[in-house]
C-alpha cells in the first residue's frame, strides 16, 4: 500500500511538472501562430487543445468520479471542438493560466484524497467501464506530456 501511496504523489508531482514544463516550452516558441507541420497545429492551438482536454475532458472526468457514482463519459472528438471553439485571437497567457489552474486545483483536491477514492469507477461509452480516478489522472498526464513534446519539436 505504502508503494502505492508513492506512486500516487509520484504522479501528482509530475502532472504538475508537466502543466508548468508546457507552458515553458509554449512561452519559448518563437513561431506560435505558424503550423508545427503541414496540415498540422500551431502552438497556439495545440495550447488551446491541451487547456481544453485538460479542463473539459480529462479534469471533468476526475471531478464527476469523484461526485458521481460510475458516471458514463462520452467520447471527445478533439478536433470538432477546436473546429467549433478554437479562437486564434485567444492570448496564450490566457490559455496557459487556464491549463495551469486546472492542473493545480485538480491536484490540490486529489492530494486530500483518502486511498480508497483513487479507485472510485467510470465509465467510457466506447471503452467501457473501469477508469478510475488514477487511470484518468494517468490518462491526463500522458496528453500533456504528448503536446509538450511535440511543442518542444
Amino acid at each position: 500500500m505504502e508503494q502505492l501511496l508513492e506512486y500516487r504523489q509520484k504522479l501528482l508531482d509530475r502532472y504538475e511538472a508537466a502543466a508548468r514544463e508546457f507552458r515553458e516550452a509554449v512561452e519559448a516558441a518563437t513561431q506560435p501562430d505558424v503550423p508545427r507541420e503541414a496540415g498540422g497545429w500551431n502552438v497556439r492551438q495545440i495550447a488551446a487543445h491541451t487547456r481544453d482536454v485538460e479542463k473539459f475532458v480529462y479534469g471533468a472526468r476526475v471531478r464527476r468520479t469523484l461526485e458521481e457514482d460510475d458516471p458514463l463519459f462520452e467520447n471527445f472528438d478533439g478536433e470538432t471542438y477546436m473546429t467549433e471553439h478554437y479562437r486564434a485571437d485567444e492570448p496564450l497567457a490566457s490559455i496557459l493560466d487556464e491549463l495551469a489552474a486546472s492542473v493545480r486545483d485538480n491536484a490540490a483536491r486529489l492530494r486530500t484524497l483518502p486511498p480508497e477514492a483513487w479507485t472510485r469507477p467510470g465509465r467510457h461509452a466506447t471503452y467501457g467501464g473501469g477508469f478510475t480516478i488514477q487511470a484518468w489522472v494517468e490518462r491526463a498526464l500522458a496528453h500533456i506530456e504528448e503536446h509538450l513534446k511535440t511543442v518542444q519539436g
